[in-house]
């Protein structure tokens, strides 16, 4: 992966700002590459854009292919012909629809959004000889390797009452031909549908990727290492799984106790059969990190550590703590993913936590940037992998990510006394521009590539916290709103990109020194820590 000395921002689509509910691929998605591009930066990440499910969150997703339908900008869709005005309408007018502009209701969103959307499917005529009819039909050829099945799934899904997949009848769950044949048959509405949106989401998402790159920004995507148990990924995929002969996992995923949880973090993902992987030739594998670099222009792989050791805990326990590491494939699996896709795979290892000396030698023998966390640089002394000073250049740092507190959060109200001691005498600070601090901190570091999260920006507090790992509910929903990111911040990040030589171009700063000392002086809050 090669990438010049550059910075970038952390921000799910689901966190733009816009009138329905969620962000979407609309027009507050182009604004926001457009202050990326004004700010002089070269990197939008993303989180997982797949479907969400029950707990919302996309690393958890019914399909590791598929595309988040509630991501689809409505506006768009009337402008493209595929929706019209009065059926949008109807449905804001409805009881079901319901629209914060601080935080995503999901569970609203689900209930007036995918409905719209199925009505605007049943609408569309594939059969027509129009433009965009044979796109249609023409998308849903390129990927018959996994739409047809997931559109399956989630007709499926919908037919007995939104149970898991290996709660089906057995003809169902083991998938017997007769009995998907007449279901695809008696669910094809429901299919459509699914197609449909796909489809829709991925015009959307090509569209707004290719106007990123022309303005020279890259998306960066994660890739979660694991699949959710109630996707269409296991049920296409069961032999690939650890599952007993009724397809009930008999060992699932998670993490051991760590700083985040005391208990560990019990995932509940199956675990991939490995030894049967290979045998295809981890065929499966392929395709998923193709697809995904397909959608995106590099991809984190989260839990990293996972390819050379996992944590294996058996099926029924009721926290992580009781199992055990296993081995993973290691640098099998890469040289038949780089054999396929080429060497140089832009790809970013997720390699936080206890890292052994086989992971990193998977991801130094490959290439691949690991992460630094700021946050947790200020525990221990000097020494510390996290302190800036000990960064090396082929590695992305970061104030924070999806699963850290705001920094400003992090700072007032989890960091231990003697840690944010330490942070001040670092950094020469009282602790009052604490986020915007830390940022300094990363962005003058010898890291190739430096990312903050949007709510580091805003300097926001703990409220804006995307996720808090171990708790079930809550997480995902925090937006911002339009007028929370100031020609300041603007003016600030830009400024502070081209003073330690991250800036996408070699231009002129436009704001005088004068001026930035009185912007700086206006923006400095109260003291409260």
């Amino acid at each position: 992966m090669a990438l010049e000395r550059c910075s970038g921002v952390l921000l799910h689509p689901t966190s733009l700002p816009g009138k329905y509910g969620i962000g979407t691929l609309g027009q507050e998605a182009y604004e926001w590459v457009d202050f990326l591009e004004r700010t002089q930066q070269t990197l939008w990440q993303v989180l997982p854009l797949g479907p969400t499910s029950y707990g919302d969150s996309p690393y958890q997703s019914p399909s590791t292919f598929a595309g988040n339908p509630n991501l689809i900008s409505l506006e768009k869709m009337i402008e493209g012909g595929l929706l019209d005005r009065q059926t949008l309408n109807k449905y804001l007018e409805s009881p079901a629809f319901s629209a914060s502009l601080d935080y995503v209701n999901f569970g609203a969103v689900y209930s007036w959004k995918l409905p719209l959307l199925e009505e605007a499917a049943a609408a569309f005529d594939e059969n027509a000889d129009t433009e965009l009819a044979a796109s249609y039909n023409r998308f849903c050829s390129e990927n018959e390797e996994w739409l047809p099945d997931y559109a399956l799934f989630t007709a499926l899904k919908k037919k007995f009452d939104n149970k898991s997949w290996n709660e089906w009848p057995n003809e169902y769950r083991l998938r017997r031909k007769k009995a998907l044949d007449e279901a695809k048959e008696e669910c094809k509405e429901q299919i459509k549908s699914c197609c449909f949106a796909q489809w829709v989401f991925d015009m959307q998402w090509n569209e707004l990727r290719a106007y990123a790159n022309e303005k020279g920004i890259k998306i960066v995507g994660d890739l979660p290492i694991f699949v959710a148990m109630d996707s269409a990924d296991a049920w296409t995929n069961a032999s690939q799984f650890y599952f007993d002969k009724e397809l009930a996992p008999t060992v699932v995923a998670g993490v051991p106790p760590d700083s985040f949880s005391t208990i560990g973090q019990l995932w509940g993902n199956p675990l991939y059969n490995w030894n049967k992987m290979k045998r295809r030739g981890y065929d499966w594998w392929i395709a998923r990190i193709k697809a995904a670099l397909k959608r995106q222009d590099y991809v984190r792989i989260d839990h990293f550590r996972g390819f050379a050791a996992y944590w294996e805990v058996p099926f029924g326990e009721e926290t992580a703590e009781n199992g055990r590491w296993v081995k993973g494939p290691g640098m099998d699996l890469f040289k038949a993913v780089q054999s396929a896709l080429g060497e140089d795979l832009p790809i970013i290892a997720e390699d936080l936590g206890v890292i052994t000396e086989d992971v990193e030698e998977i991801r130094d023998t490959c290439g691949f940037p690991g992460m630094r966390i700021l946050q947790f640089a200020f525990g221990s002394d000097a020494s510390n992998h996290y302190l800036p000073h000990n960064c090396i250049k082929n590695c992305i740092v970061y104030t924070g990510t999806h699963d850290n507190n705001t920094c400003r959060g992090w700072y007032e109200t989890e960091a231990p006394e003697k840690d944010k001691d330490y942070l001040r005498r670092y950094f020469s600070t009282d602790g009052w521009d604490i986020a915007w601090t830390m940022m300094r901190g990363i962005f003058s570091s010898v890291a190739d590539i430096a990312i903050v999260t949007a709510q580091d920006l805003m300097s926001l507090g703990g409220e804006a916290r995307m996720n808090c790992p171990g708790k079930e509910t809550g997480n995902w929903g925090w937006r911002y709103r339009r007028e929370m990111l100031t020609q300041h911040i603007e003016w600030r990040l830009k400024d502070m990109t081209m003073t330690y030589g991250r800036e996408r171009e070699k231009v002129q700063p436009v704001v005088d020194e004068v001026t930035l000392k009185n912007m700086e002086a206006a923006a400095k809050p109260s003291k409260k820590a």
